[in-house]
């Protein structure tokens, strides 16, 4: 029986057998029952995430009025039969969605409404990653790694990383791959290429309409996006797409983006599992130590490169002063951010 805080275990003895040569991975999803939550869940159950072979033990979290959709998308992962879930635990509470927790997706938070402004909703959400941070902190496994996705972002993550001091700090990432893939999806319908081609194209800064594309270091096949487009289209409808996209998608479906902010959520963590290739970087929001000069105590996205489960902040990128005007405004605004939630930082 599946209840508010029940397992349900989805493979017989004989079929977990076979299984033990591969632990399975303890995922934790918060707000798996909205619109991003459903999206992921399907993704990682596939095996889509973490490899064909890693076998997954899912812990979903919910606020008490969701539980019972949330138990209706568990039949619905259980109806889909993956081979690669081991089994599914739901429940309201943090302290049991994480427990024992190796990957972490914070999805849920509350969603911006009307007359509401961004520094309402860092406020109003806040206190959600103070408890989930803290939670975390006491009873996730020692190979903790974090992405936040519920907005804004960064600085919940910020908030979520000051309250797990036992945590290390570059176990909490933000998502800033979305606008990544919306950048490169510009670039393809652009030059009429597949977003396999296009590499080097890393977000600075705050996952809002102040972040930077860097279409200056993007490459396609190999060659400078630089020399394949003009500039005024770069610095006009580019940026402007890019950093509007969001807006855009609620105009025309009505809602936000979801099944987009999921398969972002899957690049992040798989790359982060996989590693980069050699030639390549993606785009992390992580904790800044002043790198290009930026502000130190941010969860800023940089282009990073991944070997082994560690990422890196790429070094020594020049960029021209009108790009660090861009870098240093995005994070200005992370810093007003942080000074709304000062109380909630210690």
């Amino acid at each position: 029986m599946l209840n508010k805080v029940g397992t349900c275990a989805l493979r017989t003895p004989a079929e977990e057998k076979d299984r033990t040569m591969t632990a399975p991975l303890t995922v934790s999803v918060t707000g798996a029952a909205g619109n991003i939550g459903y999206a992921l869940l399907f993704r990682l159950a596939s095996g889509s995430c973490f490899g064909p072979d890693q076998p997954i033990r899912l812990r979903l979290l919910e606020i008490p009025p969701a539980m019972g959709a949330l138990e209706g998308v568990v039949m619905e992962l259980m109806d889909s039969a993956f081979p690669l879930v081991h089994s599914i635990d739901i429940s309201d509470d943090p302290n049991i969605a994480f427990e024992g927790c190796q990957r972490a997706f914070l999805v849920g938070s509350r969603p911006r409404t009307a007359n509401m402004d961004r520094a309402d909703l860092i406020k109003v959400n806040g206190p959600i990653f103070t408890g989930q941070g803290r939670a975390l902190n006491d009873h996730a496994a020692d190979d903790l790694r974090v992405i936040v996705v519920g907005n804004p972002c960064n600085t919940n993550a910020l908030i979520a990383m000051h309250s797990a001091p036992d945590v290390p700090n570059e176990r909490f990432t933000a998502m800033t791959r979305l606008d990544q893939n919306r950048a490169i999806g510009q670039i393809c319908g652009k030059l009429d290429c597949q977003a396999s081609d296009v590499s080097r194209m890393g977000i600075w800064g705050n996952h809002s309409n102040t972040m930077f594309p860097d279409y200056h270091h993007a490459r396609v096949n190999g060659r400078p996006l630089t020399d394949l487009v003009s500039a005024d289209w770069l610095a006009g409808e580019f940026l402007q797409t890019v950093a509007t996209r969001g807006k855009a998608i609620i105009n025309a479906r009505g809602a936000s983006s979801a099944a987009s902010a999921a398969s972002a959520a899957v690049d992040h963590m798989a790359l982060w599992e996989a590693g980069t290739a050699a030639d390549d970087w993606t785009s992390m929001a992580v904790p800044s130590r002043g790198e290009y000069g930026l502000p130190e105590g941010l969860i800023y996205s940089f282009p990073v490169t991944v070997t082994g489960g560690e990422y890196s902040i790429v070094a020594g990128l020049e960029h021209s002063e009108t790009a660090m005007t861009k870098l240093r405004a995005t994070a200005d605004e992370l810093v007003a951010e942080r000074n709304a939630v000062a109380e909630l930082l210690g």
